[in-house]
């Protein structure tokens, strides 16, 4: 469930990250001003970018602000697919209303002081996984596996 590290991802996985940018491309994307922060190049471009902060007061160029989940839900009221990609408090908060969710699951122990709220595997069904045991990149296995809601609700 280990999901950062001061402010940074524990990892580094070239495959995770072609996956996270070919997902999330052309959509709104929903976050936390720590997750904003840890942007090493700022608002991710090709999407709308959007920080759940009421503290943040200085924003960035291609960024809009929810000070809360209902301003961001309103702000993206219509649009087919929405994602929400950080931090562990934003992940809680949404975890509820999702009805996809898309995890890379590493079989690796990584020091880690942020993590992925606890998920009910009972409520969600996998439709999709794919093992990643050949990454010369790395010295462990990992997947992508995504998630429905069961009876979508």
């Amino acid at each position: 469930r280990a999901i950062g590290y001061e402010n940074a991802m524990p990892w580094h996985l070239s495959a995770d990250l072609k996956r996270f940018k070919a997902l999330t491309s052309g959509h709104s994307v929903i976050m936390g001003r720590k997750t904003l922060e840890s942007l090493p190049n700022g608002p991710l471009p090709k999407r709308r970018n959007i920080i759940l902060s009421e503290r943040l007061t200085e924003m960035p160029e291609g960024v809009e602000r929810a000070n809360n989940i209902e301003q961001a839900l309103a702000l993206v009221e219509g649009e087919e697919e929405v994602f929400i990609i950080g931090g562990g408090s934003v992940y809680e908060q949404f975890l509820d209303l999702a009805d996809k969710l898309y995890l890379t699951i590493i079989e690796a122990v990584f020091e880690a002081d942020t993590f992925f709220t606890p998920i009910d595997f009972k409520a969600w069904e996998l439709t999709e996984k794919v093992v990643m045991d050949n990454d010369s990149q790395v010295n462990f296995v990992y997947r992508f596996e995504t998630y429905e809601r069961k009876n979508n609700e």
